[in-house]
């Protein structure tokens, strides 16, 4: 986790910003939560725990200056909510999420599976992929077997 908090500060220093106590107290909240999409309010509340001093504003900057140096992704899955996903740096691409749409669970494709179609793009439009980001909706395999029972 140090190595990866070190490489945001790298990231930050790099366009003129500081990993503050508060920024570092949001990206530790991000990492140690990896896997849970986590909404603005949500990282709210656990950072409120690490440091009770932190406002929700503060984190809401945050967060959005995280998503503009693309050290998230911030993303929207239909509901109306934003969500932040750290970027995996060995993956050139974010990686694609299959989105339950009757119980809202959020899994994830690492593989990227559009590279064939990014050179596609790029040799037919001359058009430079530079990120991509795909989602599925559907029912996932947890009320499809629900609702099977």
């Amino acid at each position: 986790m140090e190595a990866r908090i070190e490489k945001i500060k790298q990231q930050l220093q790099s366009h003129g910003y500081k990993l503050t106590p508060q920024r570092e107290a949001t990206v530790r909240v991000l990492l140690e939560n990896e896997e849970d999409h986590l909404s603005a309010e949500d990282v709210f509340m656990l950072v409120k725990d690490k440091a009770p001093e932190i406002g929700l504003a503060t984190v809401y900057r945050t967060l959005e200056l995280l998503s503009e140096l693309h050290v998230v992704e911030k993303m929207n899955f239909g509901d109306g909510v934003a969500r932040y996903d750290l970027r995996n740096e060995s993956n050139r691409h974010h990686h694609h999420h299959l989105i339950c749409v009757q119980c809202g669970t959020v899994d994830e494709i690492m593989e990227d599976w559009l590279t064939e179609l990014e050179e596609r793009v790029e040799s037919e439009y001359r058009f430079k992929v530079l990120d991509h980001r795909l989602d599925f909706q559907g029912i996932c395999h947890r009320c499809r077997d629900k609702n099977n029972s």
